[in-house]
């Protein structure tokens, strides 16, 4: 999980932003992005990104590209050392694997896609692909808290409906929605025995990018790749 440090994006993306859609200079993009492939020590065409739309598609990669994926907000994978990316910022990013089969899987977790079921979709592809369920692992990523993430009370209603679990009051006392709390139910109820949560806050934390609490901004890189052997 990338922070907001190191990078080479002047304000308001200071100053590692990975995101190519956001306004930022696309040479301080590219920038960020090569520095972030030589860190890791893979091929710039071993990250694969995605073309998020706050959806459920999954994409299966099986082989290096150098496009995003198109209109996807879950990237599938069984190829060792590549990559998987999700960006958010405020988003729950989601990072799976199954290290005995060799599956691993990033998501992107927005409201929309959390609510119409994402995830699920994502852990179908992984068994698909030759995963266990409960074998798998998963990091439910930094992102806006349920005590910050304040929405309208028929928009909590709903996704709780299709997300049991994710209903929050603020700390203003409002309703709210807790993704990451709906998420671990749903990973639970679906056989998923290794749940971890990162708890930062994206709101909270300044170290990390957040839409919410500062509008126009940067992306933060959520990724995960099964080591060649």
């Amino acid at each position: 999980m990338t922070t907001r440090a190191g990078g080479r994006s002047a304000a308001p993306y200071d100053s590692f932003n990975l995101g190519d859609h956001v306004g930022d200079d696309p040479a301080a993009v590219e920038a960020n992005r090569r520095r972030l492939a030589d860190d890791l020590g893979l091929d710039r065409d071993r990250l694969i990104w995605m073309e998020q739309v706050h959806g459920r598609t999954v994409t299966v990669v099986d082989k290096p590209r150098t496009e995003p994926a198109e209109a996807t907000d879950a990237l599938v994978t069984a190829e060792p050392g590549i990559a998987v990316i999700a960006l958010v910022a405020d988003c729950v990013p989601v990072l799976l694997a199954d290290p005995e089969a060799g599956v691993a899987a990033a998501v992107h977790a927005g409201r929309v896609g959390a609510r119409i079921g994402v995830l699920p979709a994502a852990l179908e592809a992984m068994v698909n692909a030759g995963a266990d369920v409960e074998r798998v692992e998963v990091l439910l990523g930094p992102s806006v808290c349920g005590e910050c993430y304040e929405v309208p009370a028929q928009m909590q209603s709903d996704v709780e409906q299709h997300l049991p679990g994710s209903a929050s009051i603020t700390r203003k006392g409002t309703p709210g929605l807790d993704l990451r709390a709906g998420l671990w139910q749903q990973l639970a109820t679906a056989g998923v025995a290794k749940i971890g949560v990162d708890p930062r806050c994206t709101v909270e934390d300044r170290s990390l990018f957040s839409h919410r609490r500062d509008g126009t901004t940067g992306r933060l890189a959520a990724l995960t790749w099964i080591e060649p052997e």
